[in-house]
């Protein structure tokens, strides 16, 4: 079996900025997206009962080529890495991207594909849908753990109201929850065993040619929102609770 690990090598949302224009600075800080650490670690783990191996796979710009995003990612549990890297997919859209990844999974011929509930930077939540898509399998959000039992997958996730357990019987995509699973931190024996790991760096040259499906939309401005000024009244004596609502029913509120 192959199970491919989606991942982003993505700014720190930490020390991301806004400017007066509503302009994001991101400042100069990547690393692997926080949520991604989960499904390096569940696909370690349901490896290890399957007799799996783990690719990660990832597309963005050229810097998630570099030695020390190569090697962060390496050192999370895969058997190798693929890495589109080029800087033109810079400001490419969740379809782009979603396009770019399919074609190489389906190069590799995966069986599974995880990834983390979001990423750090955008968390959109669409590239898994987008992935499996394209690809024409099943994409399943929520989840939880899973496991190998007759032959097929079981699958737990989360609903708003129920957990559900799946039969997976062919490929899949699936989203961890971030408390799928507890992340280990990463010693100097993963990373010291992450350079000898094979890694594939390609760049959009390397690929078939993909299309935007952006259709007419187009940007018309970008700006900082409003903040609505508060009016900071704090109702704390014995009959709060009659003078907030004579407050919200001067205002029209109730």
């Amino acid at each position: 079996m192959k199970i491919a690990v989606l991942y982003k090598w993505a700014y720190d949302p930490q020390f991301a900025s806004v400017n007066e224009n509503g302009i994001v600075d991101w400042g100069n800080k990547l690393s692997i997206s926080e949520y991604d650490p989960v499904a390096f670690q569940v696909a370690s783990t349901f490896a290890k009962t399957v007799d799996a191996q783990i690719i990660g796979v990832t597309a963005g710009i050229a810097n998630a080529g570099s030695p020390k995003a190569v090697q962060s990612a390496a050192a999370r549990g895969v058997d190798e890495l693929v890495v589109i890297a080029d800087d033109a997919l810079t400001t490419a859209s969740p379809d782009i991207i979603a396009q770019i990844l399919s074609m190489e999974l389906a190069n590799l011929e995966v069986d599974l594909v995880l990834t983390g509930e979001a990423s750090a930077d955008s968390g959109a939540q669409v590239i898994p849908g987008l992935v499996a898509g394209y690809m024409g399998i099943p994409s399943i959000a929520g989840v939880t753990s899973l496991r190998w039992e007759n032959n097929a997958l079981i699958v737990e996730r989360e609903m708003p109201e129920a957990l559900q357990t799946l039969r997976i019987n062919g490929k899949a995509v699936l989203s961890l929850t971030s408390d799928a699973t507890s992340v280990p931190l990463i010693g100097m024996k993963d990373m010291l065993a992450a350079r000898k790991k094979p890694v594939t760096v390609k760049t959009l040259a390397d690929l078939s040619p993909v299309s935007s499906a952006s259709g007419n939309g187009e940007v018309l401005s970008t700006y900082k929102p409003v903040v609505k000024p508060r009016k900071n009244i704090l109702f704390d004596s014995d009959n709060a609770v009659q003078e907030l609502v004579a407050a919200l029913e001067a205002e029209g509120v109730i």
